[in-house]
């Protein structure tokens, strides 16, 4: 299978490079940038000397069509709105990376993005896959693929158990999330450079960020309703999301109850690790990854679950998730190509 990747000169499209390059069903035919073209990715990537092809194209739509059966869509948010209808007029299936496709509501989209949405005919085609919560929605001859957002994956993985089995009492999930400045993505801001960020942490876009309605979206088909309080922080390191999610549940349980819908809601899946009760995961675990790590903790006096889950804001947050996506689109082994181990220390 020939894919191509948009936005390959982006922190996710490097990422999707260093997967693909070695993967065992699917070839890198092209890589397209809309500001670098005919420049080699080792100019701008060194690490990636090496790879094939290495030479950055123009975006052109048709021949895109004609080179590729698959194109990674990693351009930010914003950008996708325009190229993804026109990709997929010509005949190309998308797994798009940006929040563009993510919101079934335009009006959500444009209230939380400061954008304009894209066509709602584009947004009812695009399927929106957590793999390990909705994977059965990608069926055969699925075209378009829209991938979620960081924070959502991690926090839906520590929420899902809890929400599906209606245990979740309604208004009492808080969400305190952290991330690495990588997730910021490369344009400079006063709030990433060095003097400002190191020995530093920063609370952002409180009540405000875009993440929000996604999370609600998923939630809500899981049959909690309410809005949650989420916020995020910036953390001085440079890639890592750690979700530190409260929530009351509204049956008499005990501790060890808690642990097993958790073991069991994850028992086959392959990238979901739950630690033992009361053993709790840090963002270095999952580094260069495709695992999303779970510690649980629940409080008996005050009726109160504290779930931890960390991810990879740029692999399980974005590129390794797109191609688990990409080898549930193709009808490949689940695991093809993302069988490797994290990175650490």
């Amino acid at each position: 299978m020939k894919v191509g990747i948009i936005g390959a000169t982006g922190y996710g499209g490097a990422e999707l490079l260093r997967i693909l390059n070695s993967h065992p069903e699917f070839t890198i035919s092209a890589i397209y940038s809309s500001s670098q073209q005919g420049k080699m990715i080792q100019e701008h990537y060194p690490h990636l000397t090496g790879i094939v092809p290495n030479t950055l194209e123009e975006i052109d739509p048709n021949k895109i069509a004609k080179d590729t059966d698959l194109v990674f869509l990693a351009a930010p948010s914003g950008v996708a709105t325009k190229l993804a209808p026109s990709l997929l007029e010509a005949g190309c299936k998308v797994i798009d990376v940006s929040g563009d496709f993510r919101l079934k509501n335009t009006e959500d989209y444009e209230h939380w993005y400061q954008k304009e949405a894209a066509p709602t005919e584009w947004i009812e085609k695009a399927v929106y896959c957590l793999p390990e919560l909705n994977r059965k929605d990608v069926q055969t001859g699925t075209q378009f693929i829209s991938n979620p957002g960081c924070y959502p994956t991690a926090t839906l993985l520590g929420l899902a158990p809890l929400a599906q089995s209606g245990w979740l009492v309604e208004g009492s999930v808080i969400i305190d999330a952290k991330s690495g400045v990588s997730g910021a993505g490369q344009s400079p801001s006063l709030a990433t450079i060095y003097s400002e960020l190191n020995e530093n942490l920063k609370i952002y876009k409180v009540n405000k960020h875009q993440h929000i309605p996604e999370i609600e979206q998923m939630l809500k088909k899981f049959g909690y309703s309410s809005p949650i309080t989420f916020q995020t922080h910036l953390n001085p390191m440079t890639r890592g999301i750690m979700a530190t999610i409260y929530g009351n549940v509204n049956t008499d349980v005990t501790e060890d109850d808690v642990w097993n819908l958790f073991s069991e809601f994850y028992r086959n899946e392959p990238f979901v690790r739950v630690r033992e009760m009361g053993i709790f995961p840090a963002t270095k675990e999952v580094t260069a990854s495709n695992y999303c790590d779970i510690g649980i903790s629940f409080d008996e006096r005050t009726g109160r679950v504290t779930i931890v889950s960390v991810i990879d804001n740029l692999m399980k947050g974005a590129a390794s998730q797109a191609v688990q996506n990409a080898n549930i689109m193709f009808g490949f082994e689940e695991t093809a190509g993302l069988k490797f181990s994290p990175v650490f220390p």
